[in-house]
């Protein structure tokens, strides 16, 4: 039996398109139909632009008519986080804040995946201003997991990890702050990429914490990863953060880097609070590594335990210096009782955003606020410096790190809610790589015996995603479990 139009990777279907055995306006439709036969029960769309979509493949099909094709994304379906600008489409951050508005303006990432032809369709959901790791917080409702419908896709980017297992797109954007692509990917079977810090441009970006904030592809496969990167990546003189360097093709250095690997596994990552589950899969992903002659090495990262106390310092900080704008002033929510000045910013405040975008921008204003800045912001800072230093020593014996994504599958719905500090230790492996600035990489390997997915992550250097999408796809092409789907 043959694997639908909207289960197939970005590679196969841009290959049938290249051959015309198949239109982009025919790929369109089948995702929109998958959408509408799935997506009650997932609820992975904030908003959807049917016509939008359509006209696009058009459009599509009309250039490789006249030999004017763009490339491997040309025709492709293409999900978008709500946190990410496109033109005249909503752009709600899946915030009561900003329920009813429409961006002006385009990303930097939307105009890369516009030159490259891709059909983009959809707003995705997503916790409230990227804040959480269940997507509850969203506005709009939770997302359910495709492979559990009971249970959360992850977050903050729950909505682009649940259309694209759900088959609702072929490739997804996210955004990462302390695991927001990572973690959600390991949950829901898929590979997920948070580039090197200054990769790609954030220009177009709705701010959750601006020197964590990166955004990143969702894939099914390593190579669409690469395809996607390839895409998104370079400078942009508008994004005073953007990193001037090389952008290789990171599709054909697939095939040019070869092993073997010398690979850390850091001791401070396979402690107490790890799923026995998720650690036996992890190790077997050692082991196959070990088999093709790569060399494993124990490593420490003394600090990582600071790596939660200072993450939520200086990402709370951030976001209370991010979303002090929306005031009920210029755009967002306004309230309807302010009787003056002080009721409007009060109120709209109150109104617009939900109890945890409240709960990190009080955090935030207190750690910055006189007499307390030093002890806890600046001596945050300080720490996330020693953080990024034990990944660089690190890196002077071993070419890439190995751990596990999430310490624990999907939970059930409702689980963690009412307890954040469980909620953020979910984050725990991930969230030192977002403060050292490094490029990691979440992608299948294995189930637990319930069913559900089980993830690994390889930790890169920085700039260095070639090699870290080689290390990956080595493992990928030795196993299956890509190739497993949800049954919805």
């Amino acid at each position: 039996m043959s694997t639908p139009l909207y289960l197939q990777t970005i590679a196969e279907l841009s290959a049938q398109l290249a051959a015309g055995q198949l239109s982009s306006v025919e790929l369109t439709q089948a995702v929109i139909a998958r959408t509408k036969a799935v997506e009650a029960r997932v609820h992975a769309f904030n908003s959807f632009d049917e016509p939008d979509a359509l006209a696009q493949a058009a459009a599509s099909d009309a250039r490789r008519a006249t030999g004017q094709s763009r490339g491997a994304l040309d025709g492709i379906p293409i999900g978008l986080k709500d946190v990410i600008a496109v033109t005249g489409q909503p752009l709600t951050a899946s915030s009561k804040m900003l329920a009813n508005f429409v961006s002006p303006y385009d990303a930097t990432v939307t105009q890369s995946l516009q030159r490259a032809g891709a059909v983009l369709h959809g707003r995705l959901n997503c916790d409230e201003f990227a804040m959480g790791s269940s997507t509850e917080n969203s506005a709009f409702g939770p997302t359910h997991n495709p492979w559990d419908l009971t249970r959360t896709p992850g977050g903050s980017s729950g909505g682009s990890a649940a259309a694209l297992a759900a088959g609702e797109a072929i490739a997804t954007l996210g955004s990462d702050t302390g695991g927001s692509i990572r973690q959600p990917a390991a949950l829901c079977g898929l590979v997920g990429l948070k580039p090197t810090y200054g990769l790609i441009s954030r220009y177009g970006l709705i701010a959750y914490a601006s020197s964590l904030d990166q955004i990143g592809p969702f894939a099914r496969t390593v190579e669409d990863a690469a395809i996607m990167l390839g895409a998104i990546a370079g400078h942009d003189p508008r994004d005073s953060t953007s990193f001037k360097t090389e952008i290789p093709d990171y599709r054909a250095e697939l095939k040019n880097r070869r092993g073997p690997w010398k690979l850390g596994i850091p001791k401070e990552y396979f402690g107490a609070g790890l799923d026995p589950e998720v650690g036996a899969a992890v190790e077997k992903a050692i082991a196959f590594y070990k088999s093709l002659g790569c060399e494993i090495r124990e490593v420490s990262l003394p600090h990582t335990q600071y790596c939660l106390d200072a993450y939520y310092v200086i990402a709370t900080a951030e976001a209370s210096s991010n979303l002090a704008r929306y005031d009920g002033i210029r755009y967002g929510h306004r309230s309807k009782d302010a009787k003056d000045v002080l009721d409007v910013y009060q109120k709209s405040r109150a109104e617009g955003f939900g109890d945890e975008v409240k709960r990190r921008i009080i955090l935030g204003t207190y750690v910055l606020s006189s007499g307390y800045y030093d002890a806890y912001y600046l001596r945050a800072q300080k720490v996330r410096t020693l953080i990024r230093q034990d990944f660089l020593n690190a890196y002077r014996e071993v070419d890439a790190l190995i751990t596990p994504t999430s310490p624990i599958p999907a939970f059930k719905l409702g689980e963690k809610s009412a307890d954040p500090l469980a909620m953020y230790l979910c984050d725990i492996y991930t969230i030192g790589v977002n403060l050292a600035g490094l490029p990691a990489l979440s992608l299948p390997c294995g189930f637990t015996t319930s069913g559900l997915p089980i993830g690994l992550q390889l930790i890169g250097q920085p700039f260095r995603e070639a090699d870290l999408l080689a290390t990956a796809h080595a493992y990928e092409q030795a196993h299956d479990w890509h190739t497993k789907y949800p049954a919805l």
